[in-house]
């Protein structure tokens, strides 16, 4: 199965996005995407593959994910997240488990966005979470960016303390894609809770980054976000 699936991933390769792919995830010399390769298929070409081939093994899974193709390894990731969907608590951690130990392999914020709500945020929901903090605080960006992405999943059922308590720990944080993923959550707190996010703003938009803060506020009407933007 695992090349039966590689297969049909490379029959979809796309020549002509393969260079646009190469520029939209930063794949330049010393850019967090360095060296990745890749086929130039879409995400929704991905899904379909993904879905047809969700009975695969968690072996095959795998090694997908290993792979060194980012495609691959989005498809083998999309796999777990329908697997997941379907599975029992046992599975579930089983699949979990997997995710954590690849992280290596979960190594651009699209493998992270499409995957850490389910895998990760969804099996945490009611369990412990110390996990999550462990993450924020380690120095692999993509490790910090599933800490703050896994509590969307967090968010859609109206809890919001986690999403809050990580974005403090990664309010320092000096790269630009840990402000833009944690302004998002942040942002979808507002959504929900915007009492909540006042009174985040209130102490720490003198110090968060500005793209944080953008991304935060956007949702907010005109004159509220410009008082914030004021703020700086």
């Amino acid at each position: 199965m695992y090349t039966k699936v590689l297969q049909e991933l490379t029959s979809q390769t796309n020549q002509a996005k393969i260079e646009v792919f190469k520029r939209f995830f930063k794949t330049g010399k010393g850019q967090y995407g360095e060296g990745d390769q890749f086929l130039g298929i879409t995400v929704p070409i991905l899904r379909n593959i993904a879905k047809k081939n969700q009975d695969i093994t968690i072996t095959d899974v795998e090694k997908l994910l290993k792979h060194k193709v980012h495609e691959v390894r989005l498809c083998a990731l999309l796999i777990l997240v329908y697997k997941f969907k379907k599975a029992d608590g046992n599975v579930k951690k089983q699949i979990f488990d997997l995710y954590l130990k690849n992280t290596q392999y979960i190594n651009n914020w699209d493998l992270v966005d499409l995957t850490a709500p389910t895998i990760v945020g969804e099996y945490l929901i009611d369990k412990d979470r110390t996990i999550l903090y462990e993450l924020a605080k380690n120095s692999d960006l993509w490790k910090r960016r599933i800490a703050i992405i896994a509590t969307f999943a967090f968010i859609r059922e109206q809890d919001v303390l986690d999403t809050i308590k990580i974005s403090k720990i990664l309010i320092n944080d000096k790269h630009d894609l840990i402000h833009k993923a944690t302004g998002w959550m942040l942002r979808e707190v507002f959504k929900r809770n915007n009492e909540m996010i006042i009174d985040f703003l209130n102490d720490y938009a003198t110090k968060m980054p500005r793209t944080m803060l953008r991304y935060t506020i956007e949702k907010m009407p005109q004159e509220q976000r410009l008082y914030y933007l004021h703020l700086r």
